[in-house]
């Protein structure tokens, strides 16, 4: 049986670090806080929005905590509305194309909401390469396992022969929590130190190494 893959979308495959802070910013501003520096803001990207911005800033009001919420998806739309979109990480869409002629199984299991999902998924050639997708919104967030869940049920997949690639302890713990193999990528939100505190088997330094990866995990699941 084919090999699934399920790849988290923000800091492993869209550098997306500028615009999650600057968001954070805008938001924090629009409500008299601080501006968070970029380290604290890149500790909660990969959580669900709701309980992202309350772990950024803990203790506010609950009217406070919704307009923090709503500030943060504004900013982003205002983003949208100028043309703004978030690049890919070089040789992202390469490595899905390649895994997907492979024959491996993809998936996405992020901490966006469906609207973001679908702005990914209308990147060129995505949408015919992934055969689920999860988010946020459709349940529990990282990093509970419910997304692997429902990634493994949606491709008929199971634990031994799933993989998580993502770039935070969130999508470590995730993979761990559901008995996947849980691999990280270094050049995201979370330092290979952080990845590998939470029990990532292995932390990429590249593409290229992540493929060579993932090639040795499709070889031992075939011999299984």
């Amino acid at each position: 049986m084919r090999p699934l893959a399920v790849f988290d979308i923000d800091g492993t495959l869209v550098d997306s670090r500028a615009s999650i802070h600057r968001a954070a910013c805008e938001a924090a501003r629009a409500i008299g806080l601080p501006e968070p520096d970029y380290d604290r803001v890149r500790q909660i990207v990969g959580l669900s929005l709701e309980h992202a911005m309350a772990v950024l800033e803990p203790g506010l009001p609950p009217d406070d905590l919704a307009r923090f919420i709503a500030g943060f998806r504004a900013s982003f739309q205002r983003m949208y509305d100028e043309g703004h979109e978030e690049p890919l990480y070089p040789d992202a869409t390469a490595t899905l194309r390649r895994l997907h002629r492979d024959g491996w199984r993809l998936a996405l299991a992020t901490g966006q909401n469906r609207r973001g999902v679908a702005r990914n998924l209308a990147r060129e050639g995505w949408a015919d390469m992934f055969l689920s997708t999860h988010c946020a919104e459709d349940g529990p967030g990282k990093p509970d396992p419910a997304m692997l869940h429902a990634a493994m049920a949606a491709c008929d997949s199971e634990p031994e022969r799933t993989v998580m690639i993502g770039d935070t302890a969130h999508d470590i713990l995730m993979a761990r929590n559901a008995g996947v193999l849980p691999l990280g990528v270094a050049w995201g939100f979370h330092t290979v130190e952080e990845q590998q505190a939470a029990g990532a088997r292995h932390v990429a330094r590249s593409f290229s190494e992540l493929t060579v990866v993932l090639d040795g995990f499709a070889a031992l699941t075939r011999a299984a």
